[in-house]
């Protein structure tokens, strides 16, 4: 298999090179690309200085990758997947241009890997705080069926981009902000992409539609309340959920420790669960708080962290293409 990482200059670029050597990808030959400013420098693989290329029309000529992995903005995608998807690359995608399109598979690997099959030369990746959540919602929809999720997000500035971090340092030294509408220091904004439909932004409708379309739930109950918060890395989702049966608390600890992916801290009384600084730079999901909610019936909250530019892009398009194999 041939590779090529599209947009390698910008964080999750960046980060999916580092991956592909971590986990020794086994690419016959990998290749970079990102805009014109960047062609010509150098990046480092494995030990291997290569040459950055331009990402223009020129790939169409004769691509020499199979597999292409895109850490674009969703109009860069736009004008290059489609047609190198025609050339029979196939494309895995993080932008969000593609991810409900209908015949365009959104995969999480621990969730639902078989959907890769079903490419026609594109294949989404999710958005991040969908793809932690979901890791955890899918072994206990299998156990008690779901009836209905409420998502409340803390979402790190890395979220947005070497931009979003940026306005963060800049905000810790009293500068203002260049990429979010408001200081993002010591501050929380309860917006993250613009508004739409109903008043929800843009990012709680990617992760209720979203949600639905990896679970293979359409008609699945799904809100969601997402908010910026002030610290560089590592994407925090608070999960109230409803099931359709019965469950036993313990039976959904054990539900959790046995599932792909997931690491359970869950210790309260110890001062036992997850928190940012335990999974950044890591690649598992970390599930804790895990306790009944006696409101609603058949009722559980629980708390999941993870590694927004890890397992909530760059890990999880590797892994999808691990699957190509």
């Amino acid at each position: 298999m041939r590779v090529a990482v599209m947009g390698v200059t910008g964080m999750v670029g960046g980060l999916i090179l580092k991956i592909l050597e971590e986990r020794n990808f086994p690419a016959e030959s990998v290749c970079f690309y990102a805009s014109a400013r960047s062609a010509g420098k150098t990046v480092n693989f494995k030990g291997v200085a290569h040459e950055i290329k331009a990402l223009d029309e020129s790939i169409f000529d004769a691509p020499p990758f199979d597999v292409a992995l895109f850490a674009v903005e969703g109009n860069i995608s736009e004008k290059f997947a489609p047609k190198l998807a025609e050339k029979g690359v196939v494309i895995i995608d993080n932008s969000s241009k593609f991810r409900m399109d209908e015949g365009v598979p959104l995969v999480v690997p621990e969730v639902n890997g078989d959907a890769v099959k079903l490419h026609k030369g594109i294949i989404a990746n999710p958005n991040c705080s969908t793809i932690q959540s979901v890791v955890a919602l899918a072994p206990l929809h299998k156990a008690f069926g779901l009836k209905r999720v409420v998502y409340s997000t803390y979402q790190a500035v890395s979220g947005a981009g070497s931009e979003g971090w940026n306005d963060l340092e800049a905000g810790l030294k009293g500068e203002s902000p260049k990429k979010f509408a408001h200081p993002i220091a010591n501050n929380l904004i309860p917006q993250i992409d613009v508004f739409g439909e109903g008043g929800y932004t843009g990012e709680e409708i990617k992760m209720m539609k979203e949600t639905q379309k990896i679970l293979g739930l359409p008609n699945l109950a799904v809100t969601a309340t997402c908010v910026r918060v002030p610290i560089f890395n590592v994407h925090s989702v608070c999960i109230n959920i409803q099931f359709e049966n019965k469950f036993d608390i313990k039976e959904v600890v054990q539900i959790l420790k046995n599932a792909e992916g997931v690491v359970v801290m869950d210790d309260c009384p110890s001062g036992v669960y997850p928190m940012p600084i335990n999974a950044d730079g890591k690649d598992e999901v970390f599930v804790g708080r895990i306790r009944r909610d006696d409101s609603i019936a058949n009722g559980l909250n629980i708390w999941v962290v993870a590694d927004n530019v890890r397992k909530g892009a760059a890990t999880n398009a590797v892994q999808i293409a691990e699957l190509l194999l």
